[in-house]
Order: structure tokens, then sequence, then C-alpha cells
């Protein structure tokens, strides 16, 4: 794992990392991002609490990956209703939503399903 760059000014103050994405792949740049949403890069981690860090990950359009995974690569959504399954290619969502979508989605899913992930999905940043 590489070493991402942190801003710190006080104990209690907000931490930034730096996520450099040009040439990795989208997961490990993903479970990097949601170890450090949740805390875990610090030594005073408790699952209860909730982290003052802030992770910008940088060059998103850089991401690695092979040609045919972009096309293999599935979104799948669904309405709730009869036949509202939607899917869509990675080629297509980043298309669509920017290339900064897919890796959002990715952080989002690697996060643990309770009260602080809408928190800790407002403190990542994701920019082209």
């Amino acid at each position: 794992m590489q070493n991402p760059k942190v801003k710190m000014t006080s104990q209690n103050a907000k931490i930034e990392y730096e996520i450099d994405a040009a040439g990795r792949t989208l997961g490990r740049v993903a479970s990097e991002a949601a170890k450090a949403l949740m805390g875990k890069m610090r030594p005073d981690y408790t699952p209860n609490k909730r982290s003052n860090v802030r992770v910008k990950i940088v060059n998103a359009k850089k991401l690695y990956m092979r040609d045919r995974k972009k096309i293999q690569k599935i979104y799948k959504t669904y309405s709730g209703y009869p036949s509202g399954q939607r899917t869509e290619s990675f080629q297509a969502l980043s298309a669509r939503r920017g290339a900064g979508e897919p890796l959002k989605r990715a952080v989002e899913r690697m996060l643990p399903r309770n009260t602080f992930r809408t928190a800790r999905m407002r403190n990542l940043i994701i920019s082209d």
C-alpha cells in the first residue's frame, strides 16, 4: 500500500488523506480510501465513533483497467418494480456520470452499512 499524503493541524482537527489513483486498479484505490474514511489508519480508531478524516482521490481518469473489463464490468440497479432491473457497463457509467462515479460506488459499497455511511461518503472528494 502506498503511503498517502497526510495533513494534520491538531489532535482533534480533520485529517486529510490524498490518494493518487494514476496507474492503480479500482479495487486497491477504493479499499485504501474506505479504510481511511473509517479511521482505521489512526491509532485511536473506535468503530462506534465518527472519525474526522477527509479523503481526496486525484487522477481518477488515470485508473488502470483492462479494456475487456471496461466492457464486461456490469453495474446493476433495481427500482423495485417488475422488470425494473437496469444494467450498465463500466464504460457507459464512466461516460454518463464521469470517471469518478465507479470509484465512488466501489468505496461506498466497501463501507459498513450503518448510520455513519452517509457522513463518511460526504468526506470523500474525487477529482478527475
